[in-house]
């Protein structure tokens, strides 16, 4: 999963005031014992108590996973914080191509020519970028394991990669080259050498599945940040939603607030910003074209809103490689999606707006789009 991806760990910055400072872990035994504290009366107590705001933070995926919660105690924090960060865990042990025993890696080795049974989760994070490399052409693609990992090194050793051995590595990548089957939910892949990164759409996808086992736990009011991908439930008390900045503020169009007050929704952002190869005067973003197998050369940075973190995560990645309009009309075709595009060229910046976008400002002002 290629890690820390563009400006979004700096630009998607969430605006609250700082309650206490909840543990991020708590023992097994502790965690099995709170959780098993439930029952109407229980619930009924927590309902009418006061919410704090607490937060838990970890190292997972190469990055920081930050979750805040509002609950009526330290002990309820506890628990939602375990259910949380072992959410991470689990999907980190699956979705990972840095780690080598990987249900991802393990998948790309065994099920070439054959078809092999993968975990629900896997299924549903391939199922959902197969759909997306079929709506962008192929401008989405996470079979450009073998082409990213190219890209990687260059940006170690500060020099481009080898022509020819893109070439190579793009023989062995292509989303038609992967075959799923849902009824049996299986991966096949038809030639050797395919490696899989999920990285511009893992990450989304644990953001959202970390914030539901988080209410599952029991708390509605929270916020998990996994790096730049953020997912959100119901809003701080007190307040009508999650402020959540989408730009840095350095907009001349007053129209677009840097900030949204947002719930129950998702939002990744792409950018070159943190990740970067500089040679010859040129920076290539650490996005890569399927088309070109080139970094992104255009200095462009995405934002999208979604219901999940999935679509929030994969969208912004696509509309990058699409570019300004071809990325719009992706949007638009996406009830659930809203993006915002800024564009730097020549000492301009120019931003374009979803239809949705223009949607979820104007509700800011006053009450979130539910």
């Amino acid at each position: 999963m290629e890690m820390g991806r563009g400006i979004a760990g700096m630009m998607l910055v969430v605006l609250l005031v700082v309650g206490r400072l909840g543990e991020a872990s708590l023992p097994a035994h502790e965690a099995s014992r709170a959780g098993k504290m439930g029952g109407t009366a229980r619930r009924a107590v927590r309902d009418a108590a006061p919410l704090e705001r607490f937060e838990g933070v970890e190292p997972h995926m190469g990055t920081l996973v930050s979750i805040t919660v509002y609950a009526p105690d330290a002990a309820a924090a506890r628990v939602a914080f375990t259910a949380g960060f072992a959410r991470i865990r689990e999907l980190n042990a699956i979705l990972s191509d840095y780690v080598p025993d990987s249900e991802l890696n393990r998948v790309t080795r065994e099920a070439v020519g054959t078809p092999v049974a993968i975990s629900p989760d896997l299924f549903a994070v391939l199922k959902r970028s197969l759909r997306l490399s079929a709506a962008t052409e192929g401008a989405f693609d996470v079979t450009q394991g073998p082409v990213i990992r190219l890209w990687r090194e260059a940006r170690t050793v500060k020099r481009l990669p080898d022509a020819a051995a893109l070439q190579e590595a793009a023989q062995r990548s292509g989303y038609a080259h992967m075959t799923l089957d849902e009824t049996r939910r299986t991966v096949q892949f038809d030639i050797p050498g395919m490696q899989l990164d999920v990285g511009a759409i893992g990450k989304g996808y644990a953001a959202s599945e970390a914030l539901a086992a988080v209410t599952r736990a029991g708390v509605r009011s929270a916020l998990v940040a996994v790096s730049g991908d953020i997912a959100c439930s119901d809003a701080p008390p007190g307040q009508p939603g999650w402020r959540i900045r989408i730009h840095d503020g350095s907009l001349t169009d007053a129209t677009i607030p840097p900030i949204l007050r947002l719930t129950h929704r998702a939002v990744s952002t792409s950018g070159n910003a943190e990740q970067h190869l500089d040679v010859g005067g040129r920076r290539y973003s650490h996005v890569i074209d399927p088309a070109s197998r080139t970094g992104l050369v255009d200095d462009i940075i995405v934002t999208v809103v979604s219901r999940h973190g999935i679509d929030a995560d994969g969208l912004d990645t696509a509309v990058g490689v699409l570019g300004v309009e071809r990325g719009l009309a992706l949007v638009e075709r996406d009830h659930e999606a809203a993006a915002l595009i800024v564009v730097r060229r020549d000492g301009t910046t120019t931003a374009k707006v979803s239809a949705r976008m223009r949607a979820l400002i104007g509700a800011s002002e006053g009450t979130p789009v539910r």
